[in-house]
């Protein structure tokens, strides 16, 4: 499989949804989801069965859907001992980062007997999808569930698709136990979306949705964000490298595969300006995929969904990349933080040749729950203040309220809002 290679001069802000196979819109499943949606929305539990023996060929009972204490305790006998380590190392980091997040209530004198100021709450609750799929991710669960847990939020469920045997993977169970969260439901795709952004007799209602997914729980998501809030668009994977002359190509191919490997859909993408790593990357990269353990998505993405980029020098590629604005942003070159400041959209940044993406995947603090698709040129990734409002306040004193009324008094009379000026112009003759 020879890589697709296009010059940096042909891609542009009009073109780049043209080069790079991504999709918004979706509306070739359109109809179908907002038929399930709705089917969730009318019949609830049964919906939830319905669909979750359709799609999951898996036939639960109403009394099935939450996963129970029982399940809970045998997914702690039965997950691996090693793994579990490896998950509470990763969570004690990611716990870690995202308490380095937390910003303290606030206040400032705006003038004399004026102050203002934010202060900052949980919402009450939230819902968190998780993946199911063609593999297993716990880390997901940490990486959603860590910052819920550090807002403070009192009701957080979560939702994963149930394997054949009617059971939640022991992995994604006890990883969402070992935040305290207990409130596990065998639902997934767009089913669950509408389940929690609706409720159901045993799925509650949430305020917000967070969580990764396939297109049809992106586009679930995406309708109905007027019934609930949800997080960062975050679809299939995405993952850009910029490498220079000096990078090693052994490298470059296994952080691509790193994240091509994970579904048919994901997108791998390498700019560059040198000829000698675009020549290795084209003799190396069949070798590679032939020892892949998952060689038929990697051929699959390979196909349709990866491209090299030959740019005319470094600045070039920065310009290029962001353009695309990747989910991941790996910069593999002589001195990777010196163009840090230039990069002015990645869901994340990964610098040097011994921080890949992988281990941001899993254990070194950072979220690995990141905007697609193009979204990080206008979103940030999962972090707490996605859990959290910010809520302004203003307390005024008497010769505050009489400082300030001069000027709030002239713009209501031009906005022709009397009702402003009176509310004002009431509180100064009780002063006087």
């Amino acid at each position: 499989m020879i890589p697709k290679i296009i010059n940096s001069e042909v891609i542009s802000e009009k073109n780049v949804t043209e080069l790079i196979p991504r999709s918004r819109d979706r509306e070739d499943i359109k109809e179908v989801v907002l038929n399930i949606i709705n089917d969730v929305k009318i019949l609830g539990d049964k919906a939830i069965i319905n669909f979750s023996n359709e799609y999951d060929n898996v036939e639960l009972d109403e009394n099935e859907i939450k996963v129970s204490n029982e399940e809970i305790e045998e997914a702690y006998k039965t997950i691996d001992t090693e793994l579990l380590k490896s998950l509470r190392y990763a969570k004690k980091n990611i716990l870690k980062f995202h308490y380095a997040q937390k910003k303290e209530d606030w206040v400032i004198e705006i003038e004399k007997g004026v102050k203002a100021g934010q202060i900052y709450r949980p919402l009450e609750s939230v819902g968190i999808y998780i993946p199911g799929g063609r593999a297993i991710y716990p880390s997901t669960v940490l990486m959603a569930a860590a910052p819920a847990y550090v807002a403070g939020i009192k009701n957080v469920i979560l939702c994963c698709p149930p394997k054949k045997n009617k059971k939640i993977p022991f992995e994604i169970t006890v990883a969402a136990a070992e935040f305290g969260y207990k409130d596990i439901y065998k639902v997934g795709g767009a089913q669950a979306i509408a389940a929690m952004a609706y409720g159901t007799k045993t799925i509650p209602k949430v305020q917000k949705i967070i969580g990764p997914g396939n297109k049809w729980v992106n586009l679930a998501k995406q309708l109905l964000s007027n019934i609930v809030s949800i997080d960062t668009p975050a679809g299939p994977s995405e993952i850009l490298i910029i490498a220079d002359e000096k990078a090693d190509y052994k490298l470059v191919i296994l952080d691509l595969i790193s994240q091509i490997e994970h579904d048919p859909d994901n997108i791998g993408i390498l700019v560059t300006y040198s000829d000698d790593l675009i020549d290795n990357i084209k003799q190396e990269l069949p070798k590679f995929v032939i020892e892949s353990d998952r060689k038929d998505i990697i051929n699959s993405v390979l196909k349709k969904n990866f491209l090299i980029i030959k740019a005319k020098n470094l600045n070039d590629c920065i310009k290029v990349s962001n353009i695309i604005a990747p989910e991941h942003l790996e910069i593999l070159t002589v001195n990777p933080s010196e163009i840090v400041d230039e990069i002015l959209n990645a869901g994340a940044i990964f610098l040097g040749p011994n921080s890949p993406v992988a281990i941001g995947d899993y254990c070194a603090g950072t979220n690995h729950i990141l905007p697609t698709g193009g979204y990080a040129k206008t979103y940030s990734g999962l972090n707490l203040y996605n859990f959290l409002k910010t809520i302004d306040v203003l307390s005024c004193n008497e010769d505050g309220l009489k400082i300030l009324s001069k000027a709030a008094i002239k713009i209501a009379e031009f906005e022709g809002l009397m009702g402003h000026k009176k509310s004002i112009e009431e509180r100064l003759k009780k002063k006087n």
